[in-house]
């Protein structure tokens, strides 16, 4: 019979709590993620971080994107310094990256780096938005 000191048992007892925490940490980070793609829109995803200098760059363009587009498609911003297992869930490797989804959900177009408004439009003219 195996015997279990004070020491292996206390050990175990922190490392399932620090687990426990950090699962915990994990589903609340999640919850502020914004869906994407927006069920039955076309829907533009920028993933990016709030602080990179790209994504800082982009930002003023989303937001005019974020108006002019309000009605016709969805147009998300996703930080994953904030929400780290957004990166894994949507493939990134470079930020910032836009992906373009049509009504249905399906990706239809993905770029890395910098994006210049016109360019967005034009992706977002050729799922249909107007």
């Amino acid at each position: 019979m195996k015997s279990f000191s004070l020491k292996t048992t206390l050990k175990s007892f922190f490392l399932l709590t620090f687990a426990s925490l950090l699962a915990v940490a994990g589903a609340k980070a999640s919850e502020g993620v914004p869906e994407a793609p927006v069920p039955g829109k076309v829907t533009m995803v920028d993933i990016g971080a709030k602080k990179c200098i790209p994504c800082k760059m982009m930002a003023p363009i989303m937001e005019e994107l974020e108006k002019e587009y309000k009605d016709k498609a969805a147009i998300v911003f996703i930080d994953v310094w904030e929400n780290p297992g957004a990166g894994n869930k949507y493939g990134i490797q470079l930020i910032p990256t836009q992906i373009f989804y049509d009504a249905k959900g399906k990706e239809t177009y993905r770029h890395e780096g910098f994006m210049e408004k016109a360019a967005i439009v034009a992706e977002l003219e050729k799922l249909g938005v107007k």
